[in-house]
Order: C-alpha cells, then sequence, then structure tokens
C-alpha cells in the first residue's frame, strides 16, 4: 500500500510539474499557466477568460488561471519558469525590470499588451473617522498581501501623504477577500485595494455595508509622481459602480500582461493576437476587456515588447 501511494504521489508531481511553465518554449503542446491574483479581483476573472480563449484558439493549447497574491509574486513566477503568462500593474513591471524596489536584480521579462487601468481603492469601514489617507494615521489598515502590487501602491501613497506605512499605522496585510471579511468583522478599519471597476469583493462589501466610504486619493497624485514619474495617473471613479452615491478622484497605474523573456515568438504572437481578437468575448466576463485596443496596447514602456506581440502590433498598424 505504501508503494502504491508513494507511485500515485510521484504521478501527481510529475503531472503538475508538466503543467506549468510548459508553454514558454513553444512545444508541439502548450500548457500555459496564467498568473493573476485574487479570486474577487479582476485579475483573476480576466485571467479565468482569457484561459478559455487561448485554450479554444491556439492549437494544442491548455491554459488555466491560477490565484496568486498578484504583481510582485506573478512576476517572481514568470522568472523562475513557474509561470508562463503574468497580469502586473506597470510600476511593479517597472521596478522588476529595474530591478530595483521589490526586486534585487533585473527580472526577464517582457510585455504582450497594456490592457486596462487599476484604480486605487481605499475603502472605510462604516463608522470610522477618515476623510482622506492622512486621517489613516493610528488606524488598522490593510495595505493588502505581501508580493502585491496593492501594497506597492498602498505604500507609496501613505508616504505622498506624509505617514510612514510601518510606524504610523497598525499594518496588516490581507488579500481581497481577507480585507473585506475583515472590514465586516470589524477587525480592521480600512483597506487599500489596487484594481479595476468594478471589482467583485468590493461590490460584495458595498451591498453588505453600503455605509463603507471610498476615499479620495487625488491629494496623494502629485508627491507619487514627483517621486516615481508620470506612470501614476489621476482618474475618477463613479461611485455607482459599487451602488454608492457620488464621485471621487484617486490614482490610476496602467496593467500589463506579461511573459517570460524566452517564449517562442509564435505562441507570443499567437496569446496577443487571441487577447484582441477576442475582445468581445473577454468583455463578456469582465467589462474592462472592453477597454483592449492595439494603439494602447503597444505603450507597455518601460518594459520592452516580446517580439512576437511586437509583430502583432506592426501588423496592427
Amino acid at each position: 500500500m505504501k508503494r502504491i501511494i508513494a507511485v500515485f504521489a510521484a504521478s501527481v508531481l510529475a503531472a503538475g510539474a508538466a503543467g506549468c511553465g510548459g508553454g514558454a518554449g513553444g512545444g508541439s503542446g502548450n500548457r500555459l499557466s496564467i498568473a493573476t491574483g485574487g479570486t474577487t479581483g479582476v485579475y483573476y476573472v480576466y485571467g479565468g477568460g482569457l484561459a478559455k480563449q487561448l485554450t479554444a484558439n491556439i492549437a494544442n493549447t491548455q491554459a488555466t488561471a491560477s490565484v496568486t497574491s498578484a504583481s510582485i509574486e506573478n512576476i517572481k513566477l514568470l522568472a523562475t519558469g513557474k509561470a508562463d503568462i503574468g497580469f502586473s500593474q506597470t510600476d511593479t513591471a517597472a521596478d522588476a525590470v529595474g530591478g530595483t524596489g521589490s526586486f534585487t536584480a533585473k527580472q526577464p521579462v517582457k510585455a504582450i499588451a497594456r490592457i486596462y487601468d487599476n484604480y486605487a481603492h481605499v475603502v472605510v469601514a462604516p463608522g470610522v473617522e477618515a476623510a482622506k489617507v492622512a486621517d489613516l494615521k493610528g488606524k488598522k489598515v490593510s495595505l493588502g498581501p505581501p508580493n502585491s502590487g496593492t501594497q506597492v501602491v498602498a505604500r507609496r501613497m501613505l508616504e505622498a501623504a506624509g505617514l510612514n506605512p510601518d510606524t504610523d499605522i497598525s499594518k496588516q496585510q490581507l488579500s481581497i477577500n481577507e480585507s473585506v471579511q475583515a472590514v465586516k468583522d470589524g477587525t480592521i478599519d480600512a483597506f487599500f485595494w489596487v484594481g479595476g471597476l468594478p471589482t467583485a469583493g468590493v461590490v460584495d462589501l458595498a451591498t453588505s455595508k453600503p455605509d463603507m466610504k471610498m476615499l479620495d486619493t487625488a491629494d496623494a497624485l502629485a508627491g507619487m509622481q514627483a517621486k516615481y514619474g508620470k506612470q501614476y495617473v489621476g482618474l475618477d471613479v463613479d461611485l455607482s459602480v459599487y451602488k454608492l452615491s457620488g464621485t471621487i478622484k484617486t490614482v490610476g497605474v496602467a496593467n500589463v500582461l506579461l511573459v517570460p523573456d524566452t517564449m517562442n515568438e509564435q505562441l507570443a504572437y499567437d496569446i496577443t493576437r487571441t487577447l484582441f481578437e477576442k475582445k468581445t468575448e473577454l468583455t463578456a466576463v469582465h467589462p474592462e476587456a472592453a477597454k483592449l485596443d492595439p494603439a494602447l496596447g503597444r505603450q507597455v514602456e518601460p518594459v520592452a515588447l516580446h517580439p512576437g506581440a511586437a509583430r502583432y502590433f506592426k501588423e496592427k498598424g
């Protein structure tokens, strides 16, 4: 019996290894792992839709979306061959190709396309007094999970508001799912989330806690741009997407799809082509896919386009 169990375990491990990172070389069969984010975030929903389209439209391809902590973890998975496609914010991607911030060396990744913009959400629990980011001082605040792009933005936003993210708040590091539950349970005062509109987890919270608030964060934008450049932009959020009233201004940052720089050129081309040609199907999965546009898609600086993606955009003119 022990021998049977050992053989079974070995076969499971082998199958798992074969299913991860197998697409980068563009062999006779591609098993593509798409690194996304938390299950109630946009990356995961969008990634699931993309996996379905890649499987259906690229011959001999089986793509799956995996749950991760998002941007930083996704890039590390790509760099180590444990994922083939990864969602990332451009600020995190810039750190990756520069070997700065959360990365101690330049990461071997290239871009497929810019896809849509993320919006910084600073969600405040009912009854908590806070009108701007600086008012979070002394409060229990989640900055997002470790190895997430949310945490990168949260820390930079707090610093721009004059707060030390390690000492001026009671810091938590929760996923979007955990943050929403913590507000429901009354164990945190606020949380940061950086994602598309709408984000399912925030919809869920606003439905159960309609007296929650989202802070206007425009006052942090100038400081973030002064230190990190124009990768951060000002965006308006119509709160009706969360069935709340009013409009706020917040910090925005673009999202890109990344792949290992060793990915086969034809495979990268096919992924890019499928992404844009199946825009209608992807929009049915999440409305942020409606923003897919080849003219915008090629704007991935400071990350370099993968040669396969560059060929697709060149053909589009």
